[in-house]
Parts: C-alpha cells; sequence; structure tokens
C-alpha cells in the first residue's frame, strides 16, 4: 500500500477537475480525496496499491477536457488511516 499527496496547477477549477477524479479514483480502486485549494490548485490524497496507483496517476495527468495542466507534483508520504473510498473535500 502506497500514498501520494498530488498538487496539480494550471486551468484546473471550474472545469469539473474534482469530480473527473473522483471517478477514475473509483475506477482504480483508490482511496482518499481532492479538493481546491485557496490559491487555485487541486490537492489530492491518495492511496492504494502500486499498479492501482500508477493507472490512476496516469489517468489523472491528462485531465478532463477543459483542463489544462501546468505543473504536476507527486510526493510520496506516509501511509495514514483513510476510511473506505474517495471524496470530494469542500
Amino acid at each position: 500500500m502506497l500514498q501520494y499527496e498530488i498538487t496539480i496547477t494550471g486551468r484546473v477549477q471550474g472545469v469539473g477537475f474534482r469530480y473527473f477524479v473522483q471517478r477514475v479514483a473509483n475506477d482504480h480502486n483508490i482511496k482518499g480525496w481532492v479538493q481546491n485549494s485557496r490559491d487555485r490548485v487541486v490537492i489530492i490524497s491518495a492511496q492504494g496499491e502500486e499498479i492501482d496507483l500508477d493507472a490512476f496517476i496516469d489517468h489523472i495527468r491528462i485531465g478532463p477536457p477543459l483542463a489544462r495542466i501546468k505543473n504536476f507534483i507527486k510526493k510520496r508520504v506516509p501511509v495514514s488511516e483513510f476510511p473506505e473510498g474517495f471524496r470530494i473535500k469542500y
């Protein structure tokens, strides 16, 4: 089991990015959350098996059609307790 914190900048707010990430996470059996930050950045905390996380990350690097990703920063962090599922934090 691995966990990553992912920070994404660019045109990533107001384009359905969080909903896109949640759908992809559910497709790949990823636990965690996604949220918009005040500085117009999307932050993701994702936990899962390495093969599932790799597929999840490959998919979200593309983003939804209206998004334009400028920076994609992935940092491995210690595994923490998450409830089942993947949620959008507001």
